[in-house]
């Protein structure tokens, strides 16, 4: 996305969530009755953008069961920034991006992480070396540290959009929605709102993809590895190299 396009979809939908009158941010843990229909629909304007080719969401998860092995202990300790870099390397296709009549340049905001200035300044420049990937070279894609910064969702009405999309996730493939209310046999009302919200989301991920969605597994691109940079929407389940399956950190 362009800067020009990122600033039109971002006022598009900025103008639609104050029409629909939610001022405060728009997170998924907020979802209750009282909003429900109103987050379905700027979720349904946000994947109305996805499928015209303005936008493209990614979506990368773990599973429990699934352990890595022979990772050192910094390794462990660093593990959420190595996760994000694999995000970021493979999740967009920077690969397969096609040839520009000028170098493209990518600027990468990321949501506040809050750790130490060192830490992210450290984490700032392994992204800016993407460029020396032989595959991401070939492609004259430029990455510069300046272009690599954190911001507040509070500020950015993308990033909200995001967050309703990516924690309707977790909550389905933990069973969140059939809590029940402590001494009862019914579900909360929020709960009952969340899978509303949810099933609104996994029927608009299925238009997107064209696809039956099964949320628990890593959408393919029908063997195009072009698809892995022009897909509209991607799923995608990371499996360390070298692991191994626990059955005991699975569901019942």
């Amino acid at each position: 996305m362009g800067a020009s396009e990122l600033a039109r979809v971002s006022k598009r939908l900025a103008d639609f969530k104050s029409e629909l009158g939610l001022s405060s941010e728009i997170k998924w843990q907020k979802t209750d009755p009282t909003n429900t229909e109103r987050y379905s629909k700027i979720v349904g304007m946000f994947f109305d953008e996805i499928r015209a080719g303005h936008l493209a969401m990614r979506v990368m998860f773990t599973q429990n069961a699934v352990q890595a092995r022979g990772l050192t202990a910094e390794q462990h300790s660093q593990s959420y920034y190595i996760l994000y870099y694999q995000f970021l390397k493979h999740g967009f296709g920077l690969r397969h991006m096609p040839p520009h009549d000028e170098a493209p340049r990518l600027r990468i905001y990321l949501d506040e992480i809050g750790d130490t200035k060192e830490q992210i300044a450290k984490f700032r420049g392994f992204i800016a070396g993407l460029t020396k990937d032989s595959h991401i070279r070939r492609t004259g894609l430029t990455i510069d540290e300046q272009d690599i910064t954190e911001v507040r969702s509070h500020d950015h009405v993308l990033l909200q959009c995001l967050d309703v999309v990516l924690g309707a996730m977790p909550f389905r493939l933990n069973d969140k929605h059939l809590a029940k209310l402590p001494g009862t046999n019914r579900r909360g009302n929020r709960t009952r709102a969340k899978e509303q919200l949810y099933r609104r989301i996994h029927a608009e991920i299925c238009r997107t993809t064209n696809r039956r969605f099964n949320i628990g597994s890593t959408t393919g691109v029908g063997g195009d590895s072009a698809g892995r940079w022009t897909a509209g929407y991607l799923h995608w389940v990371f499996r360390p190299s070298d692991s191994h399956y626990d059955a005991g950190k699975t569901k019942p």
